[in-house]
């Protein structure tokens, strides 16, 4: 584990490729510019990256064309689908990277195909870490992310300075793949389910007549808190449904969750619930709304209204994955 009081020194000479501009990765690049990295980017919407690239970097309009010129390249992408076109689709960055640099997946996926990613992109000469991140955009933003990490020591020697301007904390969980995405699943078992519950509880509290808001008050100074009832609860309290961390993202982390534990023979009988809540509300057509949304499956409550018509988003303190690439 590493610290940032304690952090490798800074190597601008490491050029940083970071695939994936969205509410992470964004922040994720402008941390590494303010460090003093050399930071070039790929996003599927070109304005965005053109966007940065005023900022001070460079812009490439695919993902190969932007591993060709890096050696250690960051992918912040939603799922394993778009890893793969990213490193293997068309203008795909696995055959346009140098051999001895360095590819570091911060995407939430299936272990198993994180395992299997380290040895294909092995084949070619490419070092690998599994890197899946936690923190939400704000910390992205301002390097403090915490990163699940593991990989060969030799893809950490040329990627340790990267992962230290991203975050506040880098576990090293182990010397092979896998182990990044196996605790991130455990993370992610933890966040589907206390928001979940925090919305059953809200609905609860509204359906028998207690103020959304002094339910709110009491329920964040007493034992039964979370983190995600006094986050996401907000969100409900606000009646601000910005999709920032999508209902849908917790239908796909969730069966990852599932899915995960089905060959160990695991009962997961309160994730299998939770994935069930969020199924039904994105069948509702929720799936784009914000996570809280997940408390509109629930009948007979008036949920608070926004006081406003909202003009703007939200300061993204979520704790997920964000679309990029």
């Amino acid at each position: 584990m590493h610290d940032q009081d304690h952090p490798a020194p800074a190597t601008p000479t490491t050029r940083v490729g970071v695939v994936g501009l969205g509410a992470m990765g964004l922040g994720m690049a402008r941390s590494l510019r303010a460090a003093g990295f050399h930071v070039a980017v790929h996003d599927l919407r070109a304005d965005v990256a053109a966007d940065f690239a005023r900022e001070g970097g460079a812009a490439y309009d695919t993902a190969g064309d932007l591993a060709a010129d890096v050696d250690v390249l960051v992918g912040v992408v939603v799922n394993s689908a778009q890893v793969e076109s990213v490193l293997f689709g068309d203008g795909g960055a696995a055959h346009r990277l140098r051999p001895g640099s360095v590819y570091v997946m911060c995407s939430t996926v299936d272990p198993t195909f994180s395992a299997q990613l380290e040895v294909r992109l092995g084949e070619l000469g490419v070092r690998f870490l599994d890197a899946p991140i936690s923190g939400g955009a704000a910390r992205a933003a301002t390097g403090e992310l915490t990163m699940m990490t593991s990989g060969s020591p030799k893809a950490y020697a040329l990627a340790d300075p990267v992962l230290e301007a991203m975050s506040a904390t880098v576990y090293r969980l182990g010397d092979t793949a896998g182990l990044g995405s196996k605790v991130k699943i455990v993370n992610q078992l933890l966040a589907g389910v206390h928001i979940a519950a925090a919305a059953e509880a809200m609905a609860l509290g509204i359906k028998a007549g207690v103020p959304a808001e002094s339910l709110y008050e009491v329920i964040t100074h007493s034992a039964g808190n979370s983190w995600m009832f006094e986050n996401r609860m907000a969100h409900v309290l606000a009646g601000d449904y910005t999709p920032l961390s999508a209902v849908d993202i917790f239908v796909k982390d969730l069966g990852l969750v599932l899915d995960s534990a089905r060959p160990e023979n695991f009962p997961l009988p309160l994730s299998a619930t939770a994935h069930q809540m969020f199924l039904q509300a994105s069948a509702s057509g929720l799936g784009g709304e914000d996570d809280s949304a997940v408390i509109k499956i629930f009948p007979g409550i008036e949920l608070p209204e926004p006081e406003v018509e909202l003009t703007h988003h939200r300061p993204n303190t979520h704790d997920n994955d964000e679309k990029g690439a």
